[in-house]
């Protein structure tokens, strides 16, 4: 019976979508990426996230929505060599002190309201969960039909990501790690 329902949902989703003239669109998984990066007192670090998977919605080729999820395993330090602080920090940030991917192997933005702001240019209110904690975020977007690209500021305390916050523990003097993280997104359909 609950497939049933599962599957009559989803027709008249589908049937919906089409009556507005809405298109639901996968993202190309491997030609989509996610680079992070994070700022300490000394320094800053950088990397990739890889997409698990994502779609956009659009309406007469305009973003109207989306929905993305992260492979949070896939976590990547791109300024670091091998054998020189790589494998080190790669480790402590998918252990407890940051994202606890054995627990939260995965991440998602789902978003909540898309304004067309002119010129391939959008205005995106959204829900990020991290940590199975979901917190809303807003951000500008570009999107061409067929490419679209964000910059996100995460603030990872919200997600109680607290590691070397200053913000959380005193004396930390050049050991402290912001707070915030940026994501510079592309997705490609």
């Amino acid at each position: 019976m609950k497939t049933f329902k599962l599957f009559l949902s989803m027709a008249v989703l589908m049937v919906s979508l089409a009556a507005f003239g809405q298109k639901n669109e996968n993202i190309n998984v491997k030609s989509s990426q996610i680079m992070w990066e994070g700022k300490k007192v000394v320094g800053a670090h950088n990397g990739t996230v890889q997409f698990k998977s994502g779609s956009l919605t659009t309406q007469k080729g305009k973003l109207t929505g989306g929905n993305f999820v992260v492979d949070m395993t896939s976590i990547v330090v791109k300024d670091l060599e091998a054998g020189k602080g790589k494998e080190k920090l790669e480790g402590h940030l998918k252990s407890d002190d940051f994202f606890g991917v054995d627990n939260f192997a995965e991440s998602s933005l789902v978003f909540k309201n898309v304004k067309d702001m002119g010129k391939n240019t959008y205005k995106v209110k959204a829900d990020l969960t991290i940590k199975g904690k979901t917190n809303p975020v807003e951000f500008n977007a570009t999107f061409n039909g067929k490419e679209g690209m964000a910059k996100i500021t995460v603030d990872r305390t919200l997600y109680d990501i607290k590691y070397g916050s200053g913000s959380f523990f005193d004396n930390l003097g050049d050991k402290a790690i912001d707070n915030e993280f940026t994501l510079d997104i592309t997705v490609k359909l």
